[in-house]
């Protein structure tokens, strides 16, 4: 199982060197208790400030054989072996491949045949008013592809995003039909439209759209003021619940309280003697949440939605299923590398050079000690980075890997000598412009002159 195996590779200990006494070792694990809580507290006061990274990050160091420390900088906890990943995890990313001409678009986005990682599930949205009753627009294409989700419309209430290819309609398979007769189909059908729809999850890992929006009656839990109050709650694909005074104030105000709903138990209340009241007592303290909808399709309508939110399903994004199983395989097992060969990495904070076996592969740069070494010490996801070449101290060439963000961390590599650090620098640049923004990838789709339905 390739999971299991992965797991029992991320929990080998860390290699000691059998030259170093027991009080260095005494003291480097001591540092690393300290950074490691300083930087679980600069979370904690930058998660409510509203930080623009969203994973949970620590910094450490991994030893090499010869046990010098490698500094690899700010990595997710959900990658325990060194790798670098938040500047993959803060956008969502577009594989281009090879084809990379400006007329065309990316293959996940084009007419060619859809990946294999496509998720399917079923997309019920509820018929507005308007000319245009359910919010959405499809692109002709085959397959037909969702190109427009309106703001705060029936199809973005139920989950409906822009890529989502159309599988079925009300129970027609539409993959061969021309967009007109599917959009013909949704407008004869019954008044809830029906749709099985599917998403690429490399293109769509943790697209934040809410799952479920609306006016509630909250009961106060004050001392004081005892009652209902109306507030306008918004549930996210993340699976927290927040909730603002008025409706105008999502997306300019600051929610008045967030609640992460994984773990929690809801389920309809009738002890307060009120109809369609439904509970939710949050995993984590002991306050127990009242809402009142108005009425019973409105309350089934939340506590379907927060059901999905209490018992989530995890989909790693496909790559990162890839690259960490590349993590398992020799160096040279990697299959069709684009660049290989040694490479030293600056420790900043020590001011030394760390000599790594490097294996370039599809916008990832993987660390190993030696050729012979498994599994890798790291590496870095280099998605959105800016090589060239630059001088630094006394070496006149130096490979400088510039972040998209300031936000993120800059690398410094270097060659054996200058030619070979050219030959890296045009490796990591072919290999970085393999990725495209999603934002831009979908804005050049929908640049093309093709003919739409609005729904």
């Amino acid at each position: 199982d390739l999971k299991s195996e992965m797991n029992k590779t991320r929990k080998l200990p860390l290699k000691k060197d059998t030259r170093a006494s027991d009080s260095s070792q005494e003291d480097a694990i001591d540092q690393w208790a300290r950074r490691r809580k300083q930087f679980k507290d600069s979370k904690k006061c930058s998660s409510t400030g509203g930080s623009s990274i969203n994973s949970t990050i620590t910094e450490g160091s991994i030893n090499s054989e010869d046990a010098r420390s490698v500094d690899l900088g700010l990595y997710s906890e959900n990658e325990d072996r060194g790798f670098y990943t938040e500047n993959f995890h803060s956008a969502s990313w577009v594989f281009r491949g090879d084809d990379v001409s400006p007329d065309n678009s990316p293959r996940c986005l084009s007419k060619r045949p859809r990946p294999v990682a496509i998720r399917e599930r079923t997309v019920k949205i509820a018929k507005g008013t308007g000319n245009y009753p359910w919010g959405f627009r499809i692109q002709f294409s085959k397959p037909i592809l969702v190109t427009e989700v309106d703001t705060n419309s029936a199809a973005e209430e139920a989950g409906l995003q822009v890529g989502d290819i159309l599988i079925a309609v009300n129970g027609t398979d539409v993959t061969s039909m021309p967009h007109s007769e599917a959009a013909n189909l949704a407008r004869k059908g019954p008044d809830i439209l029906t749709m099985i729809v599917g998403s690429d999850i490399s293109r769509y890992p943790n697209t934040p759209r809410p799952t479920c929006r609306g006016y509630l009656h909250k009961r106060t839990q004050s001392a004081i003021l005892k009652g209902w109050r109306k507030r306008w709650f918004v549930l996210k694909h993340n699976g927290y619940l927040h909730y603002y005074k008025h409706k105008k104030d999502e997306g300019k105000c600051r929610p008045l309280e967030v609640t992460k709903l994984e773990g929690a138990e809801i389920g309809v209340d009738t002890s307060l003697g009120k109809p369609f009241v439904f509970k939710c007592i949050p995993q984590a303290g002991s306050r127990i949440f009242y809402f009142c909808a108005t009425s019973n399709q409105e309350m089934k309508r939340w506590l379907e939605a927060m059901d999905k939110a209490v018992h989530p399903i995890h989909q790693n994004h496909v790559w990162v299923d890839v690259t960490l199983h590349n993590t398992t395989l020799p160096p040279l097992a990697i299959k069709n590398p684009e660049c290989l060969g040694l490479l030293h990495q600056l420790d900043r904070s020590k001011d030394v050079w760390i000599q790594h076996y490097c294996i370039l592969k599809d916008g990832c740069l993987y660390f190993y000690a030696t050729l012979r070494s498994t599994p890798a010490q790291g590496g870095l996801y280099l998605q959105g980075y800016i090589v060239s070449e630059q001088s630094l101290g006394s070496k006149r060439s130096v490979i400088e890997l510039k972040p998209p963000s300031e936000e993120f961390k800059t690398f410094y590599l270097c060659a054996e000598n200058v030619n070979e650090n050219k030959r890296w620098i045009t490796a990591l640049k072919a290999s970085i412009n393999k990725w495209l923004p999603l934002h831009q990838a979908i804005q050049d789709f929908m640049n093309r002159p093709l003919e739409e339905t609005r729904m």
